[in-house]
């Protein structure tokens, strides 16, 4: 059972009865929750068989394929809502697959662990190590977070690739912090977004 703060928010922003992807599925307790609570036609992706194998043990609609390849199977406005959540860090080219989402839907919510976080920035000054957190539990060499993203570098690339932030939320110790401070005080961001 998924317990991350980013997925209350996520089915918030997913409307009853939308047709939705879910990139990076993992055992599909996202698409589940969504099903059995919103009533939408999902289908998820995700590279590992493991992960896969679960998903279809849930009754879910899922397709094994490496998103990095671009999802050309999938057609511009395909779906009303794309999710990336806590994936996006994980990609070789991140750029690309936001502006690659923000074509196959009408919208996109994208969620990832804040590397800008205070405790993160602490620990990387006073031990000179990379930082281990509860967002972030690994060491350097085994994780699988390849692009350590802040809040200030998302939206940043957000202006670059012209997609509009429709909604943002941040969740962390001190919330009304996080809601001020976002790029410091936030554990985690949530973003709801589209094209321009």
């Amino acid at each position: 059972m998924m317990l991350r703060s980013d997925v209350e928010t996520i089915a918030g922003w997913v409307g009853n009865g939308s047709k939705v992807l879910d990139l990076g599925c993992g055992s599909g307790d996202l698409l589940a929750k969504l099903s059995l609570e919103k009533g939408i036609d999902g289908v998820g992706v995700d590279i590992d068989t493991k992960n896969l194998t679960t998903a279809l043990t849930k009754g879910l609609r899922v397709i094994q394929q490496d998103m990095e390849d671009g999802l050309p199977n999938f057609e511009n406005t395909q779906f009303d809502v794309v999710i990336i959540a806590d994936s996006l860090q994980v990609l070789k080219r991140p750029h690309a697959m936001l502006a690659r989402v923000v074509q196959i839907g009408h919208e996109a919510i994208v969620s990832f662990p804040n590397f800008g976080h205070w405790r993160s920035r602490l620990s990387l000054l006073l031990s000179g190590r990379m930082p281990k957190t509860k967002a972030l539990p690994y060491s350097w060499f085994d994780t699988p977070n390849i692009h350590f993203c802040t809040v200030a570098d998302f939206e940043s690339l957000c202006r670059q690739l012209d997609i509009e932030i429709i909604e943002r939320k941040v969740s962390g110790d001190r919330t009304y912090l996080a809601k001020i401070w976002p790029n410091i005080f936030a554990k985690s961001a949530s973003y709801r977004i589209r094209h321009r």
